[in-house]
């Protein structure tokens, strides 16, 4: 199994834009820990450096993972670069935005108040559905080609893609009701940090575990094909298998949600 100092080394190598610009996510991660300190100014009831600091770890994370990933389709080097340009510069973008409007005490997000923050927010609903489209585009890669991995692992990587983009879906539920509580306004008692509502349904408790599916389902796979000494079809069956499981679990927690129902009740 590779070590995150060889996946990093590789990411560099092959899909530089997306090592910078997963760079770039993890200064504003400090960024945002030296504004959480010296900042006292609140938006929907939490710091606002909160949810930029959440954004820029897991857009860094993201970013790192699709620059690895791109490495392991045969693709030309031309092919690679356009895929990559098209996740890196939108998620470059919409981090940079959601950090100015935190620098400005406002959300960033589901925000209309003015004709300048309805203009931001509508920026990043553009960035977003290219990264999207890229989803859709590896999707459709992963049905078509044989990868650089064994059978189990593409599994994994599929799975993970498919995952991936209902939590985006999610993320378009969110939009569509321009709130991600259920039940009640944005804000008010949440878990520590993560902040998802404790008294009502919370949509980004299916988004975040959709997102980081793509992380999840494929390194399970990696595991799997190492630690289970079988055949690659019975591995290819637990993979398919743990990746369903986990599909049922985001299922569990929108259905959750849009009950009105908090994913832990405190």
């Amino acid at each position: 199994m590779k070590t995150l100092k060889d996946i990093l080394s590789i990411v560099k190598r092959e899909s530089p834009i997306l090592y910078y610009i997963g760079i770039l996510h993890f200064v504003l991660v400090a960024v945002c820990i030296v504004g959480f300190f010296l900042d006292t100014r609140m938006v929907t009831g939490i710091n606002t450096w909160i949810k930029p600091l959440k954004f820029s770890i897991s857009g860094g994370i993201y970013v790192l993972t699709s620059g690895y990933l791109a490495t392991l389709y045969p693709f030309s080097k031309r092919k690679r670069n356009i895929i990559n340009n098209l996740v890196s510069w939108p998620l470059a973008f919409e981090i940079v935005i959601v950090v100015f409007q935190a620098s400005r005490g406002v959300r960033s997000h589901f925000n209309r108040g003015n004709a300048f923050d309805g203009i931001l927010f509508g920026i990043m609903g553009l960035l977003i559905s290219i990264v999207v489209m890229t989803m859709v585009f590896y999707i459709v890669e992963t049905i078509r080609l044989k990868m650089k991995v064994s059978r189990p692992v593409q599994w994994g990587i599929l799975l993970g893609w498919l995952v991936v983009f209902f939590g985006s879906w999610v993320g378009g539920q969110m939009i569509g009701q321009m709130a991600h509580n259920v039940g009640v306004v944005d804000g008010g008692e949440g878990l520590p940090l993560l902040n998802w509502s404790t008294i009502a349904g919370d949509l980004r408790v299916a988004h975040f575990f959709g997102l980081h599916g793509i992380q999840i389902i494929p390194l399970f796979a990696v595991v799997v094909t190492q630690k289970l000494k079988t055949s690659r079809h019975i591995q290819s069956s637990v993979v398919i298998g743990f990746g369903l499981l986990y599909a049922l679990w985001i299922a569990y927690t929108f259905y959750q949600a849009k009950q009105g129902m908090p994913f832990i009740s405190v």
